[in-house]
């Protein structure tokens, strides 16, 4: 008999997690003026909104903790932080933030102007975020078929050659200061990114002296799919092939809190010394100290500790597996989701899903609220609230995809919730058609708007 696959880990600690009625969870929400993120935790049975800081560290990794060094400059916890990232992604200059977006509003400070355009793959909401705030441009390149949900791609997060020449040459080159590769694409449904595109993109940049720079919250999910589906990488190690990905960047970001395991951290890698000069300054201003940067010294141990565990193939071949098995279930039973299923999250396609109900009225975020209403599990949305509104016309922008996004975090839950997960959005999507309408807003904040909306049912 062949042995059935298992966790390449054992548990040592639980969380007790409480049931609650469908009663209470239509006041809640309702409460909550149907935002999932407004929420508190102990409503939530099943918490799918983010796998941003809400995977389980390893007991290595709490033994770094144990371990930091909390001096306020010079701590060696940021040079174990630093050296990891330099052996294992190849970057001089590090700077600590204490998440992600940090890292973004550190390194655009540099380097995003006025009237910039910054072409990439589906920025994420952040990212997009960071680049409007400064009153610059973000251009999606992304290619065609990440856009059909039910196609079979195996690097859907991959960026057009075409789109991104034709933004070239036809715009100021001095206007573009970079090319963020989102690796694996989050906002097109966790797609990867292969190594061809990649340094086809690098190559294309350095023709017309345009920086790279990877938004790496999880470099090494996209590590693993290029090892499993990229001719001529199937041998590599996935450290192999991370340190390739790298070694066509100038500089990264990095929500730590996603692929190194921590519950919070981030930082920034760069190659140009002036770039990381400038960039210090702002660190200090907006994070701390260069060698701390809003996160203590334990935190910075967790952090490298998890950047090797989080590089391993058999923990990646976990994880990306138990996303795989909830998304066969669902497709099993007909739920439509956008395929192949990425690193993160299964992406339930809302479109197919309510099919009725049109996008002014926000159908993936109603269909994360019947989600939680019907099992008590919380996704999050990525559609036209996360679309948000065109800074100039104030008008909503309908994205081609609009998705409910169900993000699993690292080492948390197990097989019996994932099929937990699937019956509940199994319930619902056989009432489907009692759903008749969306949601209206009431009020929203004018740039981010789904972390903070306040909705109403129509």
């Amino acid at each position: 008999m062949e042995l059935p696959f298992a966790e390449p880990y054992k548990i040592k600690m639980v969380e007790q997690i409480r049931k609650s009625t469908k009663d209470e969870r239509i006041q809640w929400i309702k409460e909550a003026t149907y935002n999932l993120f407004k929420l508190s935790s102990d409503k939530v049975f099943i918490d799918l909104l983010t796998d941003s800081g809400t995977g389980a560290m390893s007991d290595k990794q709490w033994s770094e903790m144990m371990l930091g060094d909390e001096s306020y400059a010079g701590a060696s916890s940021f040079f174990k932080m630093k050296n990891t990232i330099k052996e294992l992604l190849g970057f001089d200059y590090v700077l600590p933030t204490h998440q992600g977006r940090a890292a973004e509003n550190v390194l655009f400070s540099v380097l995003v102007k006025n009237g910039d355009l910054i072409p990439g793959n589906s920025h994420f909401d952040t990212t997009k975020g960071h680049i409007e705030f400064r009153h610059a441009k973000a251009v999606d390149c992304t290619i065609d078929e990440a856009f059909n949900p039910t196609l079979i791609h195996p690097f859907k997060g991959n960026i057009d050659l075409n789109k991104l020449q034709n933004v070239f040459e036809n715009n100021p080159i001095e206007k573009i200061p970079m090319v963020i590769i989102t690796i694996t694409c989050n906002t097109s449904g966790g797609q990867p990114v292969s190594m061809q595109n990649i340094r086809e993109v690098s190559e294309l940049c350095k023709k017309y002296g345009v920086k790279v720079i990877v938004d790496s919250a999880r470099f090494a999910e996209n590590a693993y799919f290029i090892k499993v589906r990229e001719k001529g990488y199937e041998n590599k190690t996935i450290r192999e092939i991370v340190a390739e990905m790298f070694s066509y960047a100038d500089g990264m970001t990095m929500s730590s809190k996603k692929d190194a395991i921590v519950n919070m951290g981030g930082f920034i890698g760069l190659r140009d010394k002036e770039i990381y000069r400038q960039a210090s300054t702002f660190n200090i201003i907006y994070e701390g100290y260069i060698t701390y940067g809003g996160l203590s010294g334990r935190d910075m141990n967790a952090l490298a500790q998890g950047l090797r565990e989080g590089t391993e193939f058999e923990y990646l071949e976990s994880r990306i597996g138990q996303i795989e098995y909830l998304g066969k279930k669902l497709l099993d039973h007909g739920v439509p989701i956008l395929e192949p299923v990425g690193g993160h999250a299964i992406f339930i396609d809302s479109k197919r899903f309510l099919p009725h109900i049109p996008q002014s009225e926000f159908p993936a975020q109603i269909l994360g609220v019947e989600l939680f209403i019907e099992g008590g599990v919380r996704g999050t949305e990525i559609g036209t609230l996360l679309a948000d509104r065109d800074p100039v016309t104030r008008e909503n922008r309908y994205p081609k995809l609009e998705l409910l996004r169900l993000a699993i975090p690292r080492r948390v839950y197990s097989r019996n919730h994932m099929d937990y997960i699937a019956a509940s959005i199994i319930n619902v999507y056989e009432r489907r058609n009692e759903i008749k309408r969306g949601l209206k807003i009431n009020w929203e904040a004018p740039i981010m708007r789904h972390f903070t909306v306040e909705l109403e049912r129509l």
